[in-house]
């Protein structure tokens, strides 16, 4: 479906009226178009972060924020995080469908034979100091992907845009885990075709080609539930960057490139490693009274991580399945008395109970119980933002394909309020 035109709102400046169209999608509020605004009126709309604009029509995610509800194409994300791997995910939100098993053998064929990475790209990591950031690795061989299939600039072309879309999908684990390798100076390994998309991921971070290594089928159950909990999430900023970015035609792993360095901003896909943070600098239980005031004090700094959301003004619907996932992790490990989780499980209890925070409507996200599963399994901190975007990068092309075959797409432009000096002239520098 596309968006239809409901009715029509009339805006009144000094002595000029215009009407402009008020379209309704699926769901979700009504939207003003607004692009004839300037023609019309001779104004700009003011919108700092962009946080009550739509930016685009899109078919792929939706999230009502005040319900806490995720779709994924229609598919409540309770339900995929329950029964679908990440493979079926990544076929809908590329596809706009969940696979028949015929389509989903043939997409899951495809993504195995595109997860090995050509061997020149093994010397990139060498050119990396060994302390660097695995995202800023990520990052810089992802955008050099470009430079090994050419092919990708055709973004015309049905055909490239589904082959770099599969490449991308299929090649992160491998980038991401060997980028965990060699800061760790340790082997890389190489995909193997008998393992599922999220037990190479482990296997690729974990195995040693000195021993054996089995697969633990409620860890892998576990990092595919994560994958699918992240794989997309509407118009957020890396999604943002990857559509502004593609908007001038650039490639596709450039776009992909792009997203990755918004998400790596700690105030997007660093939350989970922050509440890791926040846990460690509390303490223990006897020191969460203190923390909450120094919390309420908006003077002291003291911001509670992983609570609350820039667009779910109730409960995170993947903190749910987070937490359940979170208790499954750490039962199968035994990991009966987790200082941190019973830290975890208290803050929220406090948190859930205090008028402050209720009023505020500040209920715990997907990141509050996501870090504490990420280091039971091993994976270290530095790795935490790498694992979000290499589930993100399904989302992120998803949404980047949509936006090329939409007709008449044109490039982004955002315009601003310009509060500098007017004009002045020139002085030589002898005059100033």
């Amino acid at each position: 479906m596309s968006a239809s035109q409901t009715t029509s709102a009339k805006l009144t400046i000094g002595d000029k009226t215009a009407e402009f169209p008020v379209l309704r999608g699926e769901l979700g509020p009504d939207v003003v178009d607004i692009r004839k605004l300037p023609s019309e009126l001779g104004v700009f709309t003011f919108d700092p972060g962009y946080g009550e604009t739509a930016s685009c029509e899109s078919k792929v995610t939706f999230i009502d924020g005040d319900k806490g509800i995720l779709l994924h194409r229609g598919y409540p994300i309770e339900q995929l995080a329950e029964h679908a791997t990440f493979p079926e995910v990544a076929h809908l939100l590329l596809n706009g469908e969940l696979p028949n098993e015929a389509q989903y053998k043939k997409f899951v064929s495809e993504l195995t034979n595109h997860t090995l990475l050509h061997e020149q790209i093994r010397n990139f990591f060498n050119g990396f100091r060994r302390d660097a950031h695995p995202m800023a690795i990520l990052c810089g061989t992802v955008g050099a992907l470009s430079a090994f299939y050419p092919d990708a600039n055709d973004i015309s072309c049905p055909e490239s845009r589904h082959l770099s879309a599969m490449r991308l999908i299929a090649k992160l684990p491998t980038i991401s885990a060997w980028a965990y390798k060699y800061t760790q100076g340790e082997t890389f390994m190489y995909p193997r075709n008998d393992l599922s998309y999220a037990e190479n991921f482990l296997y690729m971070m974990f195995a040693r080609p000195t021993e054996e290594y089995k697969i633990n089928p409620v860890l892998a159950k576990a990092m595919d539930r994560i994958l699918i909990l992240h794989a997309d999430h509407e118009q957020n900023a890396s999604t943002s960057t990857v559509r502004l970015a593609g908007s001038t035609g650039a490639n596709p792993f450039a776009c992909v490139a792009a997203g990755i360095a918004a998400l790596w901003g700690p105030a997007h896909g660093g939350a989970n490693e922050a509440v890791l943070k926040m846990l460690s600098s509390i303490g223990s239980k006897e020191n969460i009274p203190e923390f909450i005031r120094q919390v309420k004090d908006k003077t002291s700094g003291v911001k509670l991580m992983g609570f609350g959301h820039r667009v779910y003004k109730n409960f995170d619907p993947r903190a749910k399945i987070m937490q359940q996932t979170c208790h499954e992790v750490l039962s199968e490990l035994g990991i009966k008395d987790d200082p941190q989780l019973d830290l975890a499980v208290e803050l929220e209890k406090i948190a859930l109970s205090d008028d402050y925070f209720v009023q505020r409507k500040l209920y715990p996200n997907v990141d509050f119980y996501s870090g504490i599963i990420l280091k039971a399994m091993g994976i270290p901190t530095s790795m935490f933002t790498v694992l979000f975007a290499l589930a993100r990068t399904t989302g992120w092309i998803s949404q980047w394909k949509e936006m090329i075959e939409e007709p008449g797409q044109r490039i982004s432009r955002p315009r601003q309020l310009y509060t500098g000096s007017p004009k002045r002239d020139y002085k030589p520098i002898s005059a100033r």
